[in-house]
């Protein structure tokens, strides 16, 4: 009866259009009132616990990053060395827009920052080239899924903070099935391109041109480098390696080229503060949310009711993907790892799976969801930067989220792609 009050006064205040982390919140108290030896404090307690974390500065810091390379001409000195190298190729814009995407979310750890970083630059150039501007909109939407998935990644922060996992094995986790996702989706796009096409850049450089993209780009190169290289080397924490990546884009788009004004930066700081504020009060609230599933041992008679029902593990696994890709549909990704993951974890281990596999499968399950409707919260974005009516770009991309699917099966029951880099590291 205690679960069906919390989810039902949970989805009841979502119907009605309650933000997530209020409702979280109100349904928790609720709860709290029912329960004789619960007090409010239960609550509060909660929302000072979850928030006592030294990795969420962490959320709060990569997301200041991403929106300084978004403005400081970083992500666009990015896309002009893919452009050199890959260009010319069947679909080349395209195929530049998804290797951008997948430099650009080593450095932002989100997947909105990354769709708008990219597709200002890429839409228009690749409608010039004429592409379709659905088409277009949806290589850049379903490649901003992959800023969750490549490291650093704001949603792996959360995940490990909400599975006591280490964040460093998350990073390490995501970065070849964030590879395996990109590479799907370029597969798609040169076979839509070959179909439809969608030829090559036909520009060409000459060396010096060239010698002078490569120039401009080092230093953007570094920053994922150096971001990730800091935090595998032990030389800094995801934490301390995020205020390294601040420090590093505001360097740059300060002083070296100069297109952040110090004017800017009160702006920047404030939409980073707003950004952020939302995702914290989801992460407070979710933590008195789970207390009470904990108390009254939710997860373990899910599990054990789940694992009552049959004992294959890949009917398990699917049953679960087939979950949370639903869920993506219209669940904001935070709180759905926040609220579901203490739900599912007990099941998944029971099976022999790792935390931190599962963990990669959670949250490119999820990713998939930032382009499905009606949440899809990247095709919103791709829809505005792009110019793009929503409806269109929703059929668009129909066929990338079967590419995703593809790569999500692979990711899920090869372990080994997650395991692989994590397990190099601790020997």
């Amino acid at each position: 009866m205690t679960a069906t009050l919390l989810f039902g006064s949970f989805l009841g205040l979502l119907v009605v259009g309650v933000p997530i982390g209020i409702a979280l919140a109100v349904a928790s108290l609720i709860v709290i009132y029912s329960l004789p030896f619960l007090n409010p404090d239960f609550l509060f307690q909660g929302l000072v616990y979850g928030l006592n974390s030294f990795p969420l500065l962490a959320v709060i810091l990569f997301t200041l990053a991403g929106n300084i390379m978004s403005r400081g001409g970083i992500a666009n000195r990015l896309i002009r060395v893919a452009e050199l190298f890959l260009g010319r190729v069947t679909g080349g814009l395209g195929i530049v827009a998804i290797v951008a995407c997948m430099v650009v979310a080593s450095i932002s750890g989100t997947g909105s920052a990354t769709v708008a970083a990219i597709g200002l630059a890429m839409i228009p150039a690749m409608v010039q080239k004429g592409y379709d501007r659905a088409f277009s909109g949806a290589i850049v939407a379903s490649a901003g899924g992959i800023g969750v998935i490549i490291p650093p990644s704001v949603v792996m922060i959360v995940y490990a903070i909400t599975a006591q996992v280490s964040v460093t094995d998350m990073f390490l986790a995501g970065i070849l099935p964030g590879i395996i996702i990109g590479v799907a989706l370029m597969v798609y796009t040169y076979i839509q391109s070959r179909r439809h096409g969608y030829q090559g850049s036909d520009t060409k450089f000459s060396k010096a041109e060239a010698l002078q993209i490569l120039q401009q780009g080092i230093l953007p190169l570094l920053m994922p480098f150096i971001i990730l290289g800091g935090i595998y080397s032990g030389l800094f924490t995801p934490t301390e390696s995020a205020a390294v990546g601040v420090v590093y884009g505001l360097v740059l788009g300060v002083f070296v080229y100069r297109e952040i004004k110090p004017q800017d930066l009160y702006g920047i700081i404030l939409q980073s503060a707003l950004l952020v504020g939302a995702v914290l009060v989801i992460v407070g609230a979710s933590t008195a949310f789970g207390r009470i599933l904990t108390i009254e041992r939710v997860p373990t008679d899910i599990a054990n009711w789940v694992l009552g029902v049959t004992d294959s593990k890949i009917l398990i696994l699917l049953a679960i993907l087939t979950l949370l890709l639903v869920v993506g549909t219209f669940m904001e990704t935070l709180a759905a790892i926040v609220i579901l993951t203490p739900l599912l974890l007990p099941i998944v281990t029971s099976l022999g799976m790792s935390p931190v596999h599962f963990g990669v499968v959670m949250i490119v399950n999820l990713a998939i969801g930032f382009v499905t409707p009606p949440l899809g919260a990247n095709l919103f974005m791709a829809s505005q930067v792009g110019q793009v009516e929503i409806e269109k770009l929703s059929r668009a991309v129909i066929g990338f989220i079967f590419a995703m699917i593809i790569a999500l099966l692979i990711i899920t029951f090869v372990p080994w792609f997650s395991l692989v880099i994590p397990e190099l590291r601790t020997g």
